[in-house]
């Protein structure tokens, strides 16, 4: 939320991060390379119309060697607004002056190009369907229905996988500031996979019911300890100990 969002709350608001997930892109792109690398140039060239076939010089000069097919590119992106495009968006905003004065940031923005799927399922049913295809969509999604995914250059100039070392590489280059909202959209660290978000819960700080507020600390209370044993499993990264510590001392802050 916006400072300004956050002074319209009557009963104010206090933003507890609760876990943290990279954004990938998925693509159906038959007789692929195991493992299809995309530079920056390419991957924003695409999501700009400027690239517009697999076997681009762009595309082929990361991936030598391999056999990519003469096939036109369609971009998936999100037709409903959501805080995955707005991750996408500000990364692409970050590496790009052309994205970043064209398009540019947004929960829901003007793309150039593509198709538009309605939330994660919408966006990863289109790229399933369609032969050359590449789409954005959260990591845990797209491990759990078994999606490639590509590897992205990131600000060290290395191709990186979406995996828990690469995504706890990426959360290291950002400092956790004292109102808890930080964002990651180029993260610096040389083993960082370069799309990468801490994930929110929007609480207010004054409960009328004392019940629903116990019940609420106590919900997080969990995730912060016993639910973060899941985070991997699921797709997303677990909190790292200061983090855990500052959401913590910010629990405090509901009453």
């Amino acid at each position: 939320m916006t400072d300004e969002e956050m002074a319209a709350v009557k009963d104010g608001v206090v933003l507890l991060p609760m876990t943290a997930g990279s954004v990938v892109l998925a693509y159906n792109l038959p007789g692929a390379p195991a493992e299809l690398k995309l530079s920056r140039e390419a991957y924003v060239g695409i999501f700009l119309g400027t690239i517009t076939n697999w076997n681009d010089p762009k595309i082929a000069s990361a991936n030598p060697g391999a056999k990519l097919p003469d096939l036109k590119i369609t971009p998936v992106t999100r037709s409903d607004g959501s805080g995955t495009t707005f991750v996408f968006t500000q990364h692409l905003s970050a590496v790009s002056d052309e994205w970043k004065k064209g398009p540019g940031t947004g929960k829901s923005v003007n793309f150039p190009v593509g198709v538009g799927g309605k939330g994660n399922p919408g966006v990863t049913a289109l790229i399933k369907q369609t032969p050359g295809a590449i789409g954005y969509v959260e990591y845990g999604y797209a491990k759990q229905t078994n999606m490639p995914m590509a590897m992205l250059e990131n600000k060290s100039g290395k191709y990186m996988k979406a995996d828990l070392e690469s995504e706890r590489a990426a959360l290291s280059s950002v400092e956790l500031p004292a109102d808890l909202r930080a964002w990651i959209p180029d993260p610096t660290a040389p083993g960082a996979y370069p799309i990468v978000t801490y994930t929110w819960l929007l609480a207010y700080k004054k409960y009328a019911d004392p019940k629903i507020k116990d019940a609420f600390k106590g919900v997080v209370q969990y995730g912060l300890t016993e639910g973060q044993k899941f985070s991997e499993e699921l797709g997303y990264i677990p909190l790292p100990e200061n983090v855990v510590t500052a959401v913590t001392k910010a629990l405090d802050q509901i009453s």
